[in-house]
């Protein structure tokens, strides 16, 4: 785990921190990588390092999903890249226009990535949100987002699904949303039996629900279900070898909301009452619990009653 460490000089001036994050590739198919994020909350000692992305090498250039939620872990990304490879990033697919995935962004553009997004994407990207999410993150994740760090568009905006060949390699990009996200996409590289399956698929930690559409969400794990990938490479947390096992998880705890929240929030009920009786026991241990499950909740007690 990195750490910030920030020295005083004589004059008690604060001099920049010392970069101590790596990015260590795993290997988990063929031609396949991908690099995982910490289990916790974004914050400078992380550099937002929160969240995965994964790679596919072919013959005639790299293919990236989702470009980490900096600019410099998009460097050390593309650094790592040229360790394993002399071929060129030539795509980044983006799973969903939330901050830890896509404030990397900016640096495979520089180097001449096409980038690839769900056509939603671009409602978030001219929302106000999104501006005082990066108005935040300057400071939150300070040097590391800064005044240079901006949002930036794809090159081509995908509606339902295409197919992508690169190097003879074939990705299907899907659009599975909304779910998690309003403009999710999923991956599948079906040489490689992996599947980029963004923030619909959790493994090791609470899921983060935030706005999600939870009905759309179980609908989403279903569509993954039938493509039976071997492997399945989450937006966080380790890489799955029982990809219906992580599947069963996050369906499960996206139900458990439901069913906790529903009664409740049906009858207009208040939601404190709904979560003291809600048995949270399966949960209060993993990651992220304290941070998340509350708010979690919440907001699906909120969607039912929009439904």
């Amino acid at each position: 785990m990195g750490s910030l460490i920030l020295f005083s000089s004589a004059h008690g001036q604060i001099t920049k921190p010392v970069d101590t994050i790596q990015l260590k590739p795993i290997q988990v198919a063929p031609h396949t990588y991908f690099v995982k994020g910490y289990p916790e909350m974004g914050n400078s000692a992380n550099q937002n390092f929160i969240s995965n992305a994964g790679f596919v090498v072919t013959p005639k250039g790299v293919v990236v999903v989702d470009a980490l939620g900096s600019p410099i872990l998009a460097q050390k990304l593309i650094a790592e890249i040229k360790k394993i490879t002399n071929q060129k990033v030539v795509a980044l697919i983006v799973s969903h226009y939330h901050a830890d995935h896509i404030y990397g962004l900016q640096e495979f553009k520089k180097i001449g990535a096409k980038i690839y997004a769900q056509g939603e994407g671009r409602n978030y990207l001219s929302s106000e949100t999104a501006k005082q999410r990066l108005i935040a993150s300057r400071i939150d994740f300070a040097p590391w987002v800064n005044a240079d760090t901006r949002l930036v568009s794809a090159d081509v905006w995908i509606d339902h699904k295409i197919k992508l060949s690169i190097g003879g390699v074939d990705f299907f990009v899907s659009r599975v949303g909304p779910a998690h996200a309003p403009e999710d996409l999923m991956v599948y590289v079906p040489s490689e039996k992996v599947l980029f399956a963004g923030d619909l698929v959790f493994r090791g930690r609470i899921p983060f629900v935030g706005n999600a559409d939870s009905k759309g969400w179980l609908i989403a794990l279903d569509e993954i279900e039938k493509l039976k990938p071997n492997i399945v490479i989450p937006g966080h947390g380790n890489y799955s070898v029982k990809p219906a096992e992580d599947i069963i998880f996050t369906r499960n705890y996206l139900k458990y909301l439901r069913d906790s929240m529903s009664v409740a929030a049906i009858n207009m009920d208040p939601f404190e009452d709904a979560y003291k009786q809600a048995d949270w026991s399966e949960y209060e241990g993993m990651p992220l619990f304290r941070a998340a499950n509350r708010m979690n909740a919440y907001n699906v007690y909120l969607s039912i009653q929009a439904e």
